[in-house]
């Protein structure tokens, strides 16, 4: 408000100037004969009023009446210019300007920071206008990273966002997936092949620990669509604490030939004083940070940018040997041969923090910040006077919950999502009044999914008998995992059941265990939770397709394998002819009620804790119809496997080939999910064979929340009889007259 009065007070003071000068003048001019006191002239104007005396007087005051009028003409085209312009007059207004664009940024952060913006005017991005976003991603560590670079983005966002993004195949895979399930309005995502952008620069010797990828944004002018003008280029550790949009403004501010916005280094890095023998490569002052870029890519084809920054980089290279800051070297060594090309960026723009910035120089208040680089190796553990404040919100994005970022942009039409409109048409034809309504709407409901949250790192065998684990769990059964590494050696896919805050809990838990990360053949897959019921069939689903082995055994979290039951299962793939037939090979569950087991390392081991009633067939005093088919007497002195044949309601643990169908998704939390895929490998007429000599033992646990519900709510057991009515109905749709014995099997039941 006070910058405001003061705008207001100068306008009014050179309005009467205006008025005030020209009057005299006229009156000065009118009554030469008046004794008027004379103007206070120059001394190169006094001496030439002496030399040319009483006529040269009057001539010379002409001259300083022009001199006047001509300054009068350049206030008024002054005041016409909008209103920011008037912050300052004459050099002071010059070196304000000059300090913003060419220093560190600190005065318009001020100015900022003081809210001036009544009196300064901000250009404006119109709602609708799409901003471009370039990221370099590749492998499953930065996949992991950039979703808190996005989640910052669409938190503040009020834009259409368009992301391009160069990957590996990891990662591409990863965020395809990502983004296709989170689902988000008015964004869209396209994929550039980094491997194929790697011969331009490849021959670059770097030290730098992202590797190759370090030096991707060079060959962004390559890699972009032809007719992309503009694009803001992300790292991704990068958060951002406001609005897109303004970065996105900045580039109205570009003059000239000015192509590249930056913000300057805040480390000595560049000054080549941090250490003894300490050579960096050249660059302008402290040299500009490439975590935050604005490339006016069009400008830059136009100067030929790809020859001017090899050139560049070869002559450089004959002395340096190679880049220690990847990309960032190449950049400077460019900006210090051709200085015009840059716009600096206030330094609020890419606040960096490592343990030599001096980021604290950067603003006054935590509050003028606008994006926080993490520029350091040690990431959050960097020393900072407000490190603390920095990680508690990079950790808001980190923990918040990606479906709430699902929200429309009204007023803005964007590119039809055919998928989404699919899913709205498809909702709107639930009865919303059935009872069984929230059950029906949780088959269509699309969990935003995470591939690989992990490192993942396995070459498959080659000789066709390789098999994977399949498993889900949510956050109540993590302390299974490391049993389940002991117990199976082979490839596991898993799908998580996770919000946004407990999937850093189990990347916490994971990272500290050194069973897990010895192991880098498990594939974590984590399904965000969205809705009331727990999709198990959907968590099934998810890491059934993730597998990449010939063939797989589907199991449950809570159950341990036997010793050596990956290598058996190899065996038998070969000697029943697993790859010419469809068989589904049954490996018989146990249980124990005892915490700790003495686990069995035989069958004879396990025959006999069963006879001494330290183990039991499973469920076998709940639902003995479950396990019942497999026969278990005969099992005890079966040492070859034998066939059974399907009944109503058997749901055993078996091993198949990975093409097998799917898990109905109709079926979620407690009741139904196993036995509805039994039946459909029933009616594909897979053949049920029991293994002589394997077994695996479920483990005790507190009930689930979910079979807690089945037990206690009447309704919850109504519309799981619905659904299985229904999913019958459609069993004898698709496999007409062979599929009558599932009704009549379930009526006699």
């Amino acid at each position: 408000m006070l910058g405001m009065c003061r705008g207001r007070r100068k306008f009014l003071l050179a309005s009467l100037g205006l008025l005030f000068i020209p009057a005299l003048t006229w009156l000065y001019l009118s009554v030469g004969s008046f004794q008027v006191k004379p103007l206070a002239l120059s001394s190169l104007e006094l001496q030439s009023v002496s030399q040319l005396g009483e006529g040269g007087d009057r001539q010379a005051l002409e001259r300083r009446v022009r001199a006047m009028e001509e300054e009068n003409r350049a206030l008024r085209r002054e005041l016409s210019q909008p209103s920011h312009r008037l912050s300052g007059s004459g050099n002071r207004r010059n070196h304000s300007r000059n300090h913003s664009e060419e220093g560190t940024g600190d005065s318009e952060g001020q100015r900022v920071g003081a809210n001036a913006s009544d009196c300064i005017h901000q250009p404006v991005v119109d709602k609708c206008e799409t901003i471009h976003v370039a990221i370099v991603c590749a492998g499953y560590n930065a996949s992991r990273d950039v979703v808190t670079l996005v989640k910052s983005v669409l938190f503040h966002r009020r834009n259409p966002l368009y992301f391009h993004f160069i990957t590996d195949s990891i990662a591409q895979q990863i965020l395809s997936s990502l983004f296709h399930t989170w689902m988000v309005p008015a964004v869209r995502v396209d994929f550039y092949d980094a491997d194929e952008l790697k011969s331009e620069v490849s021959w670059i010797p770097n030290k730098h620990y992202s590797g190759i990828y370090g030096l991707m944004k060079l060959v962004l002018t390559k890699a972009l669509p032809s007719d992309l003008q503009r694009v803001i280029v992300l790292d991704t550790d990068i958060t951002f604490a406001t609005d897109i949009a303004e970065l996105w403004a900045v580039f109205h501010k570009f003059k000239g030939q000015q192509v590249l916005g930056l913000v300057e280094n805040q480390s000595d890095w560049y000054l080549g004083n941090l250490w003894k023998n300490h050579r960096p490569w050249p660059a302008l002052g402290r040299g500009f940070n490439t975590g935050v870029i604005l490339l006016l890519l069009d400008r830059l084809r136009k100067l030929r940018w790809e020859q001017m920054w090899r050139l560049t980089a070869e002559r450089e290279l004959m002395g340096m040997l190679s880049t220690s800051l990847a990309d960032q070297d190449i950049f400077n060594a460019v900006i210090k041969q051709n200085p015009f090309l840059v716009h600096q960026l206030p330094c609020f723009w890419n606040v960096q923090l490592s343990d030599h910035t001096r980021s604290e120089k950067c603003y006054k208040d935590v509050s003028d910040l606008k994006v926080i680089h993490w520029n350091s190796p040690k990431k959050l553990r960097v020393k900072n006077k407000h490190v603390e404040f920095f990680r508690n919100l990079y950790l808001t994005f980190l923990e918040y919950d990606g479906n709430l970022l699902r929200r429309e942009l009204f007023g803005c039409l964007s590119e039809a999502d055919h998928n989404s409109e699919n899913l709205q048409k498809t909702l709107s034809q639930l009865d919303e009044d059935d009872p069984c309504y929230e059950f029906r709407r949780e088959r269509f409901t699309v969990h935003r999914t995470h591939l690989y949250f992990l490192h993942y790192e396995y070459q498959v065998s080659t000789d066709d008998s390789d098999v994977t684990l399949v498993a889900q769990l949510s956050m109540d059964r993590l302390q299974m995992l490391e049993a389940i590494c002991k117990h199976w050696e082979g490839p596991i896919s898993l799908a998580l059941y996770l919000s946004d805050a407990e999937a850093q809990q189990f990347l916490r838990y994971a990272q500290g265990s050194e069973v897990l990360m010895s192991r880098g053949n498990v594939g974590y897959h984590v399904v965000y939770k969205e809705g009331q019921f727990y999709p198990v069939n959907l968590l099934r689903n998810v890491a059934m397709r993730q597998v990449t082995t010939p063939y797989m055994f589907l199991s449950d979290i809570d159950f341990l394998p036997m010793y050596g039951l990956y290598e058996y299962l190899r065996r038998a793939v070969v000697q029943l002819d697993m790859s010419n037939t469809k068989k589904a090979l049954v490996v018989p569950a146990f249980e124990t009620l005892r915490y700790r087991l003495s686990y069995p390392k035989s069958k004879a081991e396990l025959l006999s804790q069963l006879d001494m009633g330290t183990l039991f067939t499973f469920r076998y005093h709940v639902w003995t119809k479950g396990h019942a088919p497999t026969n278990f007497a005969k099992w005890r002195t079966a040492t070859t496997p034998y066939r059974v044949q399907w009944e109503a309601d058997f749901e055993p643990y078996v091993m198949v080939r990975r093409d097998s169908p799917e898990y109905d998704r109709r079926f979620v939390g407690f009741g139904w999910n196993k036995v509805a895929h039994i039946m459909e490998l029933d009616a594909q007429e897979y053949e049920l064979v029991v293994l002589p000599n394997a077994y695996m033992i479920h483990m005790p646990h507190a009930p689930s929340f979910d079979i807690t519900k089945f037990r206690s709510n009447r309704q919850y057991r109504v519309c799981l009889k619905t659904l299985k009515e229904e999913f019958q109905q459609n069993m004898s749709r698709r496999y007409g007259f062979t599929a009558l014995k599932y009704m009549t099997a379930e009526n006699n039941s």
